[in-house]
C-alpha cells in the first residue's frame, strides 16, 4: 500500500473552516457560504474557494481527480469517483482475459496449420521426379515437416509464456476489488449518517433559538420570575443544542477525514495495480512478437536447404544422369546398303 504523502490532510479543505472544532462560532449563513455539501461530502464553495494544490501536481494521478460523484449515463443515480476507478480496474481484468482468449485462438490456428503441413509433407505427388530437381522437390516436401515442428513449438511457447500468464495474473482480483469497494462504500455510509446527524442537530438548534427568542419577547411584554426561569431554561437548551451541533460537526469532519485518507491510499493502490497490469501485458505481448520473430527465423532455416538445392538444379546434369541410367545403346543406325 502506498503511504500518504506529507501534507495531504492540510490540502483536504481550505483553512479557516467555520465548522472546525475550536473555531469561533459564526452565523450559520456565513458558515454555509464558505462551503457546500453534495451527496454528504463537503466541498469549498466555488465563490470563496482558495486555490488548492494537487496532491501529485506533476502527474495525472487518480488521487487528485475522483473526489466528486458523477451521474450515471441514464441520469437517474450517481456513481462515486472511486466506483468509476473500480469499474476501470474490472474492465482491465476483462480485457486481459479476452487477450488470453485471442492468444488461445492463435494457438489453435498454429496447431491446425502444423497438422496440415505435416500431412502435406507426406503427400506422394510428384514423388517420381528425378535428378537434382527431384532432390530439391523431396527437400521442399521435407521442409514442410520441419516447418510443422517449428509451428508446434511456437504454439507450445505461446501457451506457456503468453496465454497462461495472462489468464493467471491476479486470479483473486475481483475479490480484492470487492474489498476496496465495500471499505470505501462503508466510509461513505458513515459519512452520510454523520451528515444526517449534523442536519438534525442544526434543525434542533434553530428550533431552540426560535424558542429562546419567543420567550425573550414574552418577557419584555410580561415581567415575571416564571418567565425569567423559562428563558434561562431555553437558553440552556439552546446552548446544549449548539454544543450538540458542534459535536456532530466534529464527528462528521472526523468521518470525512477518514474517508479522505482511505480514498488517497486506495486510489494510489489502484493506480499502481493498473500500471502493473499494463506493464505485464506489454511484457507478454513483447514475448509474443519475439516468438514470432524466432518462428520466422526457424522457418527460414527450414527453407535454406531447399534454396541451396534449387541453386544446384542443372537440367544438363539431370539429363546426363537420366541418360546414363536409362540408355539402351549408343550405336546409331545407318542407311541400309543394296
Amino acid at each position: 500500500m502506498h503511504q500518504m504523502e506529507p501534507g495531504h490532510m492540510s490540502l483536504r479543505k481550505p483553512s479557516g473552516d467555520p465548522q472546525s472544532p475550536g473555531s469561533p462560532r459564526v452565523p450559520r449563513r456565513l458558515a454555509r457560504e464558505s462551503s457546500r455539501t453534495i451527496n454528504c461530502v463537503t466541498f469549498p464553495h466555488p465563490d470563496t474557494m482558495q486555490e488548492q494544490q494537487l496532491l501529485k501536481p506533476t502527474e495525472w494521478s487518480y488521487c487528485d481527480y475522483f473526489w466528486a460523484d458523477k451521474k450515471d449515463p441514464q441520469g437517474n443515480n450517481t456513481v462515486s469517483g472511486f466506483e468509476i476507478l473500480l469499474q476501470k480496474q474490472l474492465k482491465g481484468k476483462q480485457m486481459q482475459k479476452e487477450m488470453a482468449e485471442f492468444v488461445r485462438e492463435r494457438i489453435k490456428i498454429e496447431e491446425e496449420y502444423a497438422k496440415n503441413l505435416s500431412k502435406l509433407s507426406q503427400n506422394s505427388l510428384a514423388a517420381q521426379e528425378e535428378g537434382t530437381l527431384g532432390e530439391a522437390w523431396a527437400q521442399l516436401k521435407k521442409s514442410l515437416a520441419d516447418e510443422a515442428e517449428v509451428h508446434l513449438k511456437f504454439s507450445s511457447k505461446l501457451q506457456s509464456e503468453v496465454e497462461k500468464p495472462l489468464l493467471n495474473f491476479r486470479e483473486n482480483f475481483k475479490k480484492d476489488m470487492k474489498k476496496y469497494d465495500h471499505h470505501i462504500a462503508d466510509l461513505r455510509k458513515q459519512l452520510a449518517s454523520r451528515y444526517t446527524a449534523v442536519e438534525k442537530a442544526r434543525k434542533a438548534l434553530t428550533e431552540r433559538q426560535k424558542d429562546l427568542e419567543m420567550k425573550t419577547q414574552q418577557l419584555e411584554i410580561k415581567l415575571s420570575n416564571k418567565a425569567e426561569e423559562e428563558i434561562k431554561k431555553a437558553r440552556r437548551k439552546s446552548t446544549q443544542a449548539g454544543d450538540d451541533l458542534m459535536r456532530c460537526v466534529d464527528l462528521y469532519n472526523q468521518a470525512q477525514s477518514k474517508w479522505f485518507e482511505e480514498m488517497v491510499t486506495s486510489t494510489l493502490e489502484l493506480e499502481r495495480l493498473e500500471v502493473e497490469r499494463v506493464e505485464m501485458i506489454r511484457q507478454h505481448l513483447c514475448q509474443y512478437t519475439q516468438l514470432r520473430h524466432e518462428t520466422d527465423m526457424f522457418n527460414q532455416s527450414t527453407i535454406d536447404p531447399v534454396d541451396q538445392l534449387l541453386q544446384k538444379v542443372e537440367p544438363a546434369k539431370d539429363r546426363e544422369l537420366w541418360v546414363q541410367e536409362h540408355k539402351t545403346g549408343d550405336i546409331r543406325p545407318v542407311d541400309m546398303e543394296i
